[in-house]
């Protein structure tokens, strides 16, 4: 066995993380699903050879993904996650007190089985608020019939059974699919990265024309390609930078129960702030 792993996003540049042990390793229906022990970061999830998540730096994209969309949001009580196997969005979600469920549909019932076993820190999986649907998350956007108050799209990259999850026939299927004052938000790839490129421009510009507000912000995670990470917001009116959420942030942040390692009033702003580079990338 390599005593590293390695993952390059741009021909021979990449990342490189030693590996001590390989405690995983299944080919499923959709996608080969891995867990190495590094001598590092800890336990860390790759699908299809690109790292998903590790113990040591989960929080950043897990609190970003939730925390934004939710403290947005006036009042955030029913909750829907497409993909998430790994379940730390969930977890993040159901700090919220005014959260009553949280449906999380997964279509790869081996990342969630990994996810327990070998990541059990990460997800909360007996919390009563939590239902856990494998199946395919395109199809059960399509076919709502309550509405949610927040929709996070925590999918991998646009490739395999995760490709869908960028078209705008599906984020027209979720804007159908919320409340009155719903959010949308969605993990939108690296700007580093040029070949995601046309993909992050389609986002950005489907959530234009579909979304009242349709902005990116950012968050800034070790392992992921050349550390910096995009996320779409978009919702039916809430906007995450109004002072109506400034105030809702410190209000409601300290009744989370728990304190957070990455996301606090500061960064719910800061984050929106994009540099030029990333800007031209979307428009």
């Amino acid at each position: 066995m390599s005593s590293t792993f390695n993952e390059f996003y741009h021909k021979k540049t990449g990342l490189t993380v030693g590996v001590e042990k390989v405690l995983f390793s299944e080919q499923s229906t959709y996608q080969k699903v891995k867990v190495l022990k590094t001598d590092t970061w800890g336990n860390l999830m790759t699908i299809d050879g690109m790292v998903m998540l590790s113990e040591k730096d989960e929080f950043v994209y897990h609190e970003m993904l939730s925390h934004v969309p939710l403290f947005s949001h006036p009042d955030p009580r029913r909750i829907l996650i497409i993909g998430g196997g790994d379940g730390g969005t969930a977890r993040e979600v159901m700090l919220h007190p005014s959260v009553q469920k949280v449906d999380l549909v997964e279509i790869d019932e081996t990342v969630v089985r990994a996810s327990k076993q070998f990541l059990p820190k990460v997800g909360d999986w007996n919390n009563h608020k939590l239902n856990v649907i494998i199946g395919d998350g395109i199809t059960y956007v399509q076919e709502i019939t309550e509405s949610y108050d927040v929709i996070l799209i925590d999918g991998s990259d646009p490739t395999g059974p995760a490709a869908g999850l960028f078209e705008k026939d599906f984020l027209q299927a979720c804007y159908d699919g919320l409340a009155e004052d719903g959010i949308l938000a969605a993990q939108t790839e690296s700007p580093w990265v040029e070949h995601y490129h046309p993909s992050m421009k389609d986002v950005f510009t489907a959530l234009d024309e579909l979304y009242e507000v349709s902005k990116m912000y950012l968050a800034y995670i070790p392992l992921y390609p050349a550390g910096m990470w995009s996320f779409g917001f978009a919702s039916k009116g809430p906007d995450p930078l109004s002072d109506f959420t400034k105030q809702h942030v410190e209000k409601r942040l300290p009744k989370l129960g728990r304190k957070l390692k990455y996301y606090n009033a500061a960064v719910h702003s800061g984050s929106f702030g994009l540099p030029n580079f990333v800007k031209g990338i979307i428009k």
